[in-house]
């Protein structure tokens, strides 16, 4: 089957469907207290919880969800792609590919520290007879969108069978509706980030075709942007904010103790709102599913990451990688103490 199905839905949209008015970018809205970042309830973006909770306990007030910065819950990457272009937020955590298309269109970003390692996984249903990609030809594969670092595995996997995305039909889909659509046999397997596939295999009808644990350790998918202004108006504010998510990301892979505590902190409502025991077990199982601690930016991981979405058709152009990317606060920064 051809992968533009009809049954494709919920498209991202892509960067060609810019709000311009008159082509003028709208301004941006004024910068609250605290500064809002924008991210989804994915354990990819668990570093911003624990940033945003970290900083609330060293500024004294350790039942607030946040001072400085703020977590903002997002239900897709649309709605934060347009709140981020227009102003309304000026970070968030990102897919690469999109902030790469993004800046090649123009708009002001900058990608400025990864939030993670790994994380995504290919679901299948635990009964069915899929246990290579070269099984799966003809069926239905559900993916975020075109923009995910998720597709560009998916297409690796095929690859490796000497298989393409033709070979099988993707359907764009938000990841929450993910496990119920492979329960319910609307689609054959599902390739996103977690908690949605640990969510299947914890309730016991779906298990891990695929996990990018194995097949690609230097994956990376969610990083933090911010919009250029920020960094030109409040570049002390961006330094802490990069400071607070590497020392989560530090803190997080130091012990199995603090990965629990995260998973009841991410749980509660001010960030993912969803049951701790699904959280807790993308933590544990195994115990790098999802990594935190290496949040360097390697430039040759990222031209890797930009080469494989211009294959992919994601990006129609190559992107400089001082185009999207400023090192400049991951090299200064300050380590942080998260007492949580």
């Amino acid at each position: 089957m051809h992968q533009h199905s009809p049954r494709r839905r919920q498209l991202l949209g892509g960067a060609l469907s810019l709000p311009f008015a008159g082509g003028v970018l709208a301004a941006p809205a004024p910068l609250r207290a605290p500064l809002q970042v924008g991210g989804l309830p994915v354990t990819c973006n668990l570093t911003l919880p624990i940033a945003c909770k970290a900083r609330a306990v060293a500024d004294g007030k350790p039942q607030a969800a946040a001072t400085l910065f703020e977590y903002n819950k997002y239900s897709g990457w649309p709605e934060i792609k347009e709140s981020l272009m227009t102003g309304r937020i000026q970070a968030a955590y990102m897919l690469a590919p999109l902030v790469m298309d993004l800046t090649d269109w123009r708009i002001p970003l900058k990608i400025v520290s990864l939030g993670h390692r790994s994380g995504a996984v290919i679901m299948v249903r635990t009964d069915s007879r899929y246990r290579r990609f070269a099984d799966m030809k003809g069926k239905a594969i559900a993916i975020p969108s075109r923009f995910a670092v998720d597709y560009l595995f998916l297409r690796k996997m095929l690859a490796r069978e000497g298989m393409s995305p033709q070979d099988i039909e993707v359907i764009e889909m938000a990841p929450p509706d993910m496990p119920a659509a492979l329960y319910a046999g609307a689609v054959d397997g599902y390739c996103t980030g977690e908690p949605f596939g640990a969510a299947a295999q914890r309730a016991g009808y779906a298990r891990p075709l695929s996990m990018t644990r194995d097949e690609w350790r230097n994956y990376i998918c969610c990083v933090l942007t911010v919009r250029e202004e920020l960094i030109r108006t409040n570049r002390p504010l961006v330094q802490e904010l990069v400071n607070y998510v590497q020392a989560a990301g530090n803190w997080l892979d130091a012990s199995p103790v603090n990965r629990d505590k995260a998973a009841h902190i991410a749980a509660k409502r001010d960030f993912f709102g969803q049951d701790p025991k699904i959280i807790k077990f993308v933590m544990d199982n195994p115990s790098d599913r999802v990594t935190y601690g290496d949040l360097r930016m390697l430039r040759n991981e990222f031209d890797e990451l930009m080469q494989l979405s211009v294959q992919a058709g994601t990006l129609k152009r190559p992107v400089r990688y001082e185009q999207y990317v400023d090192e400049s606060f991951v090299k200064n920064v300050r380590p942080v103490k998260v007492m949580l």
